[in-house]
């Protein structure tokens, strides 16, 4: 599941990146255009709903490409997503 707020007065909208938790196995971190592709930098965090999530700040009217990393290394796309492609998923913000 992938939510966006409303653009802010500084022009930045934030996703939140969320996952069932009981379907993770192990950590795993969101990686894409935001963050370089650095793989640790935003770690999903297990939430009291039954989720595990992470948010990001990012410009308003940029497109974000991102995917999912769990650990050993496998890599995997979220659904809700605007497209896409073979270097991921592709949010228009």
């Amino acid at each position: 599941m992938l939510k966006q707020s409303r653009p802010s007065a500084s022009a930045t909208r934030t996703l939140t990146f969320a996952l069932p938790a009981a379907e993770l196995e192990g950590s795993v971190s969101v990686v894409g255009t935001f963050n370089d592709w650095t793989p640790g930098t935003h770690v999903l965090r297990r939430r009291s709903n039954g989720t595990a999530s992470v948010a990001v700040t990012v410009p308003a009217g940029t497109e974000v490409c991102f995917r999912y990393l769990g650990e050993g290394g496998r890599w995997f796309d979220d659904r809700d997503v605007d497209a896409l492609t073979p270097h991921g998923g592709v949010v228009r913000v």
